[in-house]
């Protein structure tokens, strides 16, 4: 019997991806100047205003301009225009950032972990990215929608920066994907914008640039702008928050997530660095052979240098089992903050790249925690 998964994706000027390009923003113009900054910062937008808050704590003399920092990325963003309600040269911007909790500080400053929690990562066979199908292709959509809002504007010249989608696989029962069963594409357009024509460029030129031609049939289902009209949106629409698609961030709901968000943080936060520390672990188990799928998961305590505890499930598709897989992570791979950071090189402004579109299953050169390093150190248990 056959089964059917579906993975949304949105693009960077949905409300809430507004806000974590701003805070992510500031994580980089922090680490341009600091690298060992600590950096806490949330956002919020709605129309015409974005309120930024939460803790940084940088060595005396850094001093970075908010506003221009803010500015500069609505404005990449593409609100540009008074008709959005909301754009870079005339929103109002309100700053309520302060310093790091020195309760907070005393485990961080020793190597521990800067607060507790469970973080999974996941890989497996379905694509070369080692990743899910649904959320790989969802992703894609929206980004080929920006590609063309921002570099070939002539194709689709009605497009408006906010945008969601959502891919719907067919799989066999032996979880092999087989088709598209179907596709939403829901993209802001201007106001004399007509839906059929929508639809037909979707068809016709988004869907046919990302989605590979074999896994479109006659049964593909489309459902494009399915209200009939989405002219205001973006943070006139909606209010944003920082942190709240962290299933979009992730795998699509393929996997499990530990529900704590990655925008806005500094790596000193197993949030975000033991989430990309574990992806890129179950990732280098599968490029070596080790298992088709695989998910880690690590937990931490605030303060605490070493993991709490390390957890592996292949599925049942590992060469070993999945207890003597975990023992093998916990003796080859140092987890601590301060080793993950290392490794992966994450005290650089590397993040605002990683707002929009995923934070895993990327090519760029920043994800270092994409790259196949340890493939070496798990062959040699192969």
């Amino acid at each position: 019997m056959s089964y059917f998964f579906t993975s949304e994706s949105v693009s960077e000027g949905h409300p809430d991806k507004v806000c974590d390009a701003i805070s992510d923003s500031i994580v980089d113009a922090i680490f341009s100047k600091d690298p060992e900054a600590r950096v806490a910062c949330e956002t919020f937008v709605t129309t015409g205003l974005v309120i930024v808050g939460g803790e940084i704590t940088a060595k005396p003399g850094v001093d970075v301009d908010y506003q221009k920092v803010i500015r500069k990325t609505i404005s990449e963003i593409g609100y540009t225009k008074a008709e959005y309600k909301f754009d870079a040269e005339s929103c109002g911007i309100l700053n309520t950032i302060h310093s790091q909790s020195r309760d907070i500080a005393l485990g961080v400053d020793k190597g521990g972990a800067g607060d507790q929690g469970i973080m999974f990562g996941y890989a497996c066979d379905q694509t070369p990215e080692l990743m899910p199908m649904p959320i790989i292709y969802a992703h894609k959509l929206v980004k080929k929608l920006a590609d063309i809002r921002k570099k070939n504007p002539k194709l689709m010249p009605y497009l408006r920066p906010d945008a969601k989608s959502q891919v719907t696989i067919e799989y066999d029962d032996n979880h092999k994907p087989l088709r598209v069963d179907a596709i939403v594409v829901s993209t802001q357009h201007d106001g004399d914008a007509k839906q059929k024509k929508i639809g037909e460029d979707v068809r016709e030129i988004l869907v046919p640039s990302v989605i590979p031609a074999h896994l479109i049939d006659k049964k593909t289902k489309y459902f494009v702008n399915p209200t009939g009209k989405f002219e205001i949106g973006g943070p006139h629409g909606d209010s944003g928050l920082t942190g709240r698609k962290i299933i979009v961030d992730t795998y699509g709901g393929w996997a499990p997530h530990g529900g704590g968000a990655f925008s806005g943080k500094d790596p000193s936060k197993v949030d975000r660095s033991a989430t990309y520390a574990a992806r890129h672990i179950a990732k280098n188990v599968v490029k070596s052979g080790l298992a088709k799928e695989c998910l880690v998961q690590i937990a931490y305590a605030i303060g605490v240098v070493q993991p709490v505890s390390i957890y592996v499930d292949t599925k049942g598709t590992g060469l070993l089992p999945d207890v003597e897989l975990a023992a093998i992570i916990k003796k080859e791979v140092d987890l601590s903050p301060r080793g993950i950071i290392e490794r992966l090189n994450l005290r650089r402004p590397i993040y605002a790249k990683t707002a929009a579109y995923g934070h895993f299953g990327r090519t760029e050169k920043e994800f270092t925690w994409e790259h196949f390093d340890l493939v070496p150190v798990f062959k040699k248990y192969a």
